[in-house]
């Protein structure tokens, strides 16, 4: 939205997440917008939840009382589902903020979603995987908290990887790549990617840190390239041999030749050799074919 804040509407799982996080869930959401609504679900007759007290008049959230019908369970999980059908319904919010780590919300968030609303999930490490893709990004409170330990579920090889695959994209089709784009593109890949999961604050700090990336400040902008590649083509040549040798049949698909040269060498491009098609690149390799979009080797040694 612009020249006007995101409305969020927050809707907690008190009976399902701690008290000690709910400072770091408004410091966070107020990144992404103003949260209009502020709401807590609980049975509040229950002492379990006694200490919630300070921490709802602190921060202006209305307790809404929900109250267990049947022994064992409780009426919070439908009570914050037909809350947040109304309040999308009354079109006074542009995103919703759901607190808890119940699955049971999964079909919410989706739900969501598909009527265009920015969907922030935030729970614990143990929140399960649908809800967690469900929303349109996912946050663990330990890693909001900085509790000693957390780590995301994504390894940072497979973001790694995404990263490259964007920059590849862009490469093709003569865009540049800023630091902004990386970050909604790595968001909608990998729902609950945050570099504070990798023990960064800022993602320029976090690319820095990968080997074969540059960054340049371009006005209030940051674009990132690939470095140009120091390795020589008689070395991606002994590459490329050396994967087809372990590959079946000595035969391998254009496409993922191509990753695997990229994974060991991030900074891999073809016009730094005067190419501008990798089929191309490999047929003048001695020894390999090109056919139908597969490359083949046949052994060839000169």
């Amino acid at each position: 939205m612009e020249g006007q804040e995101r409305r969020l509407a927050v809707l907690i799982d008190a009976e399902n997440i701690s008290i000690k996080y709910i400072k770091v869930v408004f410091d966070e959401i107020s990144n992404y917008g103003i949260a209009t609504y502020k709401r807590a679900y609980g049975d509040w007759t229950n002492p379990v939840l006694k200490g919630w007290k300070d921490e709802v008049l602190k921060n202006s959230i209305t307790p809404m009382q929900t109250y267990s019908y049947t022994q064992g369970k409780n009426s919070t999980d439908s009570a914050m589902i037909i809350d947040a059908m109304d309040i999308l319904y009354s079109g006074k919010v542009d995103g919703f903020c759901i607190v808890s780590s119940d699955s049971d919300f999964t079909r919410l968030a989706s739900r969501l979603r598909e009527a265009g609303m920015l969907v922030v999930g935030m729970g614990e490490k143990k929140t399960v995987e649908a809800f967690r893709t469900s929303c349109t990004m996912f946050k663990y409170l330990e890693v909001l908290a900085a509790d000693d330990g957390s780590q995301s579920d994504i390894s940072r090889e497979d973001v790694e990887d995404s990263i490259l695959k964007i920059l590849i994209d862009n490469e093709a089709n003569d865009r540049e790549t800023t630091v902004g784009e990386l970050g909604n593109k790595l968001s909608n890949r990998h729902a609950d990617f945050d570099v504070r999961n990798y023990g960064y604050s800022k993602l320029s700090k976090f690319l820095e840190s990968i080997k074969g990336l540059t960054l340049t400040q371009h006005g209030n902008s940051i674009t990132v390239t690939r470095k140009e590649s120091e390795v020589t083509k008689e070395e991606i040549v002994k590459l490329v041999r050396d994967i087809l040798k372990r590959a079946s049949d000595k035969t391998m698909g254009l496409p993922e030749l191509k990753q695997k040269i990229e994974k060991k060498y991030p900074a891999f491009k073809i016009s730094d050799y005067q190419y501008s098609r990798f089929s191309q690149f490999v047929k003048d390799m001695d020894g390999m074919t090109v056919k139908n979009n597969t490359v083949s080797w046949k052994g060839s040694t000169r």
